[in-house]
């Protein structure tokens, strides 16, 4: 029996915000821990590629396309990923920074594996005209987990500290692995042993002209983004904000404003179209991350603060949606995880190198001109993705 929409999305919606609550701590809420102990720019920048797993992933999304179902690798991960939070518990960031960065490695790592069958499962269960909606609630899915992450647990962590932190993140993972556990997979398509790595999806997609313009404005369309926003934190708390009013500003206000931003990009995909969905939220992300230059001038008010802020994440929100979709459509049934995952790890790797390259250029040029710059990167990729062709190509085959 297959499931109806709304089971599918809330399905979706447990698994994505699984992913985002420990990621969204330690890329939105560790990097003002580290400011608030002195950490340099250049380190904090530098920290991002403990992400790496997230770019690294499509070098083992075949083995995981290939062996077992979708749920027989997401279980178990997500319950691993809820041993290590509680492993952290037990570490203090103050005296053993270095074991605290492993942790987060190797939570990336599982994360990251799991993702690859979360995202397969995505592909494999919604229907072309789901996707739209489906990847706005995958994405604000995500971002709620990113709001509990990034704000939520800053804030306990200033009144609570870390070892209880943790312990909450791993209680509200588990929770949300209840949903998969009692999900029965349906079959799908299996892949054929003429699919030895991903080199062959790659192939796939560099062999045509329209698809080697795809791939590169993959790897310019939220490079931008991340290399204005990744300075953000380190930016509000030289200008002198706590963590519990960075993690409301941010954490909270901010993420809802890309909670919103991705429900509404994911309902406007299929009214708007693919093509003018992702130029026209690609141009307002530009001029979102811009904005944030409004925010350095010593005497700016909350409209100057806040607003910016609600801008970039609601037009993050949107463009993500319609990108994902997109991402969707040009993945092989039989191939779903691989092909997905080799385009989102094109996305990740480059936002990861923008965003350790982003604590340089903001040293080098400082705050205002750094997040200009980002806006000027994400334009780019709208000018990349201009092309009528590109966008209107179907499914990959």
């Amino acid at each position: 029996m297959s499931l109806t929409t709304p089971r599918k999305l809330g399905l979706l919606t447990a698994l994505y915000l699984s992913q985002g609550l420990p990621f969204g701590f330690f890329t939105q809420a560790l990097p003002a821990v580290m400011r608030q102990q002195g950490v340099s720019l250049a380190v904090i920048g530098s920290s991002t590629l403990l992400a790496l797993p997230w770019a690294l992933k499509a070098l083992w999304a075949p083995m995981v396309d290939r062996h077992g179902s979708r749920r027989a690798w997401i279980v178990p991960l997500q319950l691993t990923s809820v041993v290590v939070l509680l492993s952290l518990a037990l570490a203090d960031p103050s005296h053993s920074l270095s074991w605290l960065m492993l942790g987060v490695l190797l939570t990336n790592l599982v994360a990251a594996t799991q993702d690859i069958a979360t995202d397969g499962l995505a592909v494999d269960l919604l229907a072309r005209h789901e996707r739209g909606l489906g990847n706005g609630v995958q994405v604000a899915g995500y971002r709620v987990g990113m709001i509990v992450g990034g704000g939520a647990l800053l804030v306990a962590f200033e009144h609570w500290g870390w070892a209880w932190t943790f312990t909450c993140a791993a209680g509200i993972l588990l929770l949300a692995t209840i949903p998969v556990w009692r999900f029965c997979e349906p079959p799908r398509p299996r892949p054929t042993t003429s699919e030895p790595s991903v080199l062959d999806s790659l192939r796939r997609f560099a062999a045509d002209p329209a698809r080697r313009r795809w791939l590169a404005v993959l790897v310019v369309y939220k490079a931008g983004d991340y290399l204005g926003t990744s300075m953000l934190r380190p930016f509000y708390v030289d200008r002198g904000l706590g963590l519990a009013d960075l993690g409301l500003l941010l954490g909270t206000v901010g993420f809802c404003a890309g909670l919103c931003g991705a429900l509404l990009g994911g309902a406007l995909v299929e009214r708007l179209g693919r093509r003018r969905a992702l130029l026209g939220f690609g141009t307002l992300q530009a001029l979102s991350v811009a904005s944030y230059a409004l925010s350095v001038d010593p005497s700016a008010g909350p409209m100057q603060l806040y607003g910016p802020v609600v801008f970039e994440h609601l037009a993050s929100g949107l463009a993500t949606a319609a990108l994902f979709t997109l991402m969707m459509d040009r993945c092989r049934p039989e191939h779903a995880a691989t092909d997905y995952t080799l385009q989102a790890s094109l996305v990740v790797l480059a936002s990861l190198g923008s965003a350790a390259l982003g604590g340089f250029t903001a040293h080098w040029l400082g705050y205002g001109p750094n997040f200009v710059l980002g806006g000027v990167v994400s334009l780019l990729a709208v000018g990349l993705a201009w092309s009528p062709g590109l966008l209107r190509e179907p499914a990959v085959t």
